[in-house]
């Protein structure tokens, strides 16, 4: 069986690899690093996505660093890296896996073609494996392929799924659902809802409703989670700012790490919104979405690759 480090440096492995041809050889044989250096430092954590203000801070860390003597080898400049990229990404606690008693409600948004229903399914499975009892919601009421994606989930893990007639209000699913969690004394109610583009209207209205709905019923844990897809990069912060508008997010699953050389987006998204990374995607098996770990992220993406 895989451990965990093994998932994350196979599914972050582009990244690392991308980040590491650029660098590995980049110090080498240079006797007294300057600017031009750290500049080629930047630019290829910038390329990873990390963003200015992440690339800036770590760049400044490992300037620092080798100005006290503490930097002698590419090797040392690595670690330094890692141990400042987990700094940032270091959160107290998941909100999802939180073991208070009660209802937990975890509404996933996001823009289309991020995977949501397909996070809504590996969640449930997981949890499932926790022992923990699940409903799904099929809050995407005007794709009917989404309310049999999640039906078939619903049928893998043997979760209840509540769904409602093509075209239904996405609240009422909602509403229905959230009832239907307190009456079978659930630990977790997911709801799935349909892909929106943050400069849409009137879906981020229907958004709202939604979350107005949930906390006119429900007073316990009511996680509001984006999925993004690790493949845009730098892109998701713009998704994220927009939806935090909209709902005020707690959480961030980003999915579809493994075929992207852009995992530094998971660190710019932390620096700059403060939320929690959650889980992150790392392969298309039901076992492949993992829970986050900010120490095992920062060893794989700061591999260094030989060749």
């Amino acid at each position: 069986m895989k451990t965990l480090i093994n998932f994350f440096q196979k599914g972050l492995r582009k990244t690392a690899v991308s980040f590491s041809r650029k660098i590995t050889g980049c110090f080498s044989g240079v006797k007294e690093w300057g600017e031009t250096d750290y500049e080629a430092l930047e630019a290829a954590l910038i390329g990873a996505d990390f963003g200015v203000p992440v690339s800036l801070r770590i760049s400044d860390k490992i300037k620092n660093e080798y100005k006290l003597g503490k930097i002698k080898t590419e090797d040392d400049l690595f670690l330094v890296a890692k141990k400042e990229v987990a700094d940032i990404l270091k959160h107290p606690d998941n909100g999802i896996l939180q073991t208070k008693a009660g209802l937990k409600v975890v509404l996933l948004v996001g823009v289309n073609g991020s995977g949501k229903t397909t996070t809504a399914g590996k969640i449930a499975h997981l949890l499932k494996n926790k022992n923990k009892k699940v409903m799904l919601a099929a809050g995407d009421t005007f794709r009917a392929a989404a309310v049999e994606q999640l039906k078939l989930w619903g049928e893998r893990t043997g979760v209840h799924v509540v769904s409602s007639k093509s075209g239904a209000d996405p609240a009422s699913v909602a509403f229905d659902a959230v009832n239907a969690a307190k009456a079978r004394d659930c630990d977790y109610l997911i709801i799935d809802t349909a892909g929106r583009q943050h400069n849409k209207k009137t879906l981020m209205d229907e958004l709202s409703k939604i979350v107005r709905t949930v906390e006119k019923i429900h007073t316990g844990s009511f996680e509001r989670i984006i999925v993004v897809d690790g493949s845009i990069g730098g892109n998701a912060l713009s998704q994220v700012k927009e939806f935090s508008n909209i709902c005020a997010l707690t959480g961030v699953v980003c999915t579809k790490l493994d075929g992207s050389y852009k995992g530094g987006m998971v660190v710019a998204i932390r620096n700059e919104f403060q939320l929690p990374i959650l889980f992150v995607g790392l392969g298309e098996g039901e076992n492949d979405l993992i829970e986050f770990s900010q120490e095992l992220f920062a060893e794989a993406v700061f591999e260094k690759i030989q060749g």
